[in-house]
Parts: C-alpha cells; structure tokens; sequence
C-alpha cells in the first residue's frame, strides 16, 4: 500500500504562499523607510513573526490540499448517495457548526467584541450565533442541492431579509454582523464545506457540480449575518426587561 506524498505539489504552494506574503513585506519595509521609523528591534520581530505565519500558512495550505479538500469531497459523494435526500440537512447543520466552530477567524472576531465591548458581549455567544446561522444554511444549502433548489431562491429573500433587519437593529451589531458574514467564509468554510457541496452533488445523478455544488461560500457568508442581528434583538429585549425589573 503506498503512503500519502505530503509533498505533493509543494512547489505550488511554496509560490502561493510567497505571492502572498512578500508583497505585504516589501510594503511594510516601504513603510518603514519613508514613515513609520521604528526601532531596529522591533522591525527585526515583527519580520521573524511574518516568517512564522507564513510557515504556518504554508502547512495549513499543503494540509488543506492533501487532507481538508479530498477528506470534505469524500464525505460529500457518501452523502450524495443516501437513499433519502432531506437527510442531506441535519448532516449539513452539523458539519456546518462544528466546521465554523474550529473556524480561527471567527473565534479571533468572537475574542475582539468581547474586549472591544468590555465583556459586555460574550465571546462564546457571539460563537454560538455565528455556528448556529451557518450550520442552519450550511442544511440549507445542502437541501438545496439535493432536490436542485436554484440558487437565487435562497440568496433573494436572504438578503431582502437582511435590508429589512438592518432598519430595526442595534447599529453595534450591525457593525458584528457585516464582519461576521466576512470571517465566516475562512479557510474552512472555503476549503472543506466547499468540496463537501461539490462531492454531494457530484455523486447524483443529474446534478450539476457547477450549477448545485457552487454557491454554498455565498449562503455562508448571508447567515452569520442574520443570525448575529437576531442576536442583538434577543439581547435588547433582556436589557428592556431587566430595566424594568428595576424600575419596579
């Protein structure tokens, strides 16, 4: 039995991550030259941790090619072939949740309104709005694939709701949602929930990867978007009546 080549195509990811990366660092020594001034010290640091991210981007990045993409579509065409379609949905919800659970962009957001809130706003309730608006589209989408739901069916009255929302709530979190439909579409949303959409519909008959497989990262970035502005009015109702418990 041959082994998995963790090597493969390393050369390309190497030249991504670089294109990536270097352009930010000719920038900041731009910066630096013309600007900024800072002492040699910290210049020196703030080079060696560019150095380390870009390390671990580029293992992330050569991980996610031989394990996240193949490991998402593989459980994509086993549930494509499920006798029964709408099962398509609580396998979908769950995946969705966990995989924005383990999302790091969504927990740096999380960790940021709490301080710039001053805790006022918890970390973990923000978390578990952001999981629970993308576990419910992410069922959603995977619905939508099964039984050919076009697109647009969804996106529209997605983002008809979200105008409507916007008039009656909370202007702090409106500013959380906006960047939570940003953060929720991270590298785990685009590289696992991605090729598990692409796997599912690829494995039924008559199904266009293209037309039903595509579109999920869309629906991905509509949900935390709603879900976090529920979250504000939930929150705004247990202000008002805690007030007036004082009031009383």
């Amino acid at each position: 039995m041959n082994g998995i080549n963790i090597f493969i195509n390393f050369q390309s990811t190497i030249l991504s991550v670089t294109e990536a990366v270097l352009p930010l660092v000719i920038l900041f020594l731009i910066f630096q030259l013309l600007m900024l001034r800072l002492p040699r010290r910290y210049v020196v640091t703030i080079l060696k941790g560019t150095l380390l991210a870009s390390a671990g981007l580029l293992l992330f990045l050569q991980g996610v090619y031989i394990s996240f993409l193949p490991f998402g579509r593989a459980i994509g065409e086993a549930l494509g072939t499920l006798p029964h379609r709408w099962l398509l949905m609580p396998f979908g919800i769950l995946l969705g949740f966990f995989t924005t659970w383990g999302e790091p962009s969504v927990r740096i957001l999380a960790d940021q309104v709490e301080q710039a809130s001053s805790g006022s706003i918890r970390r973990l309730t923000v978390l578990y709005a952001i999981c629970t608006g993308v576990a419910l589209i992410v069922g959603l989408g995977m619905l939508r694939i099964g039984y050919g739901i076009p697109l647009l069916h969804i996106l529209i009255p997605g983002y008809a709701l979200v105008l409507v929302i916007i008039w009656f709530s909370d202007k702090e979190f409106l500013s959380i949602a906006i960047d939570a439909g940003g953060v929720a579409t991270g590298p785990m949303a685009n590289t696992f929930l991605l090729a598990l959409a692409l796997g599912a519909s690829s494995s039924m008959g008559g199904q266009d990867p293209i037309i039903h497989g595509l579109g999920l990262v869309a629906l991905i970035a509509l949900a935390p978007i709603i879900s976090v502005m529920v979250l504000g009015f939930v929150l705004a109702i247990q202000k008002r009546r805690m007030l007036l418990k004082k009031g009383k």
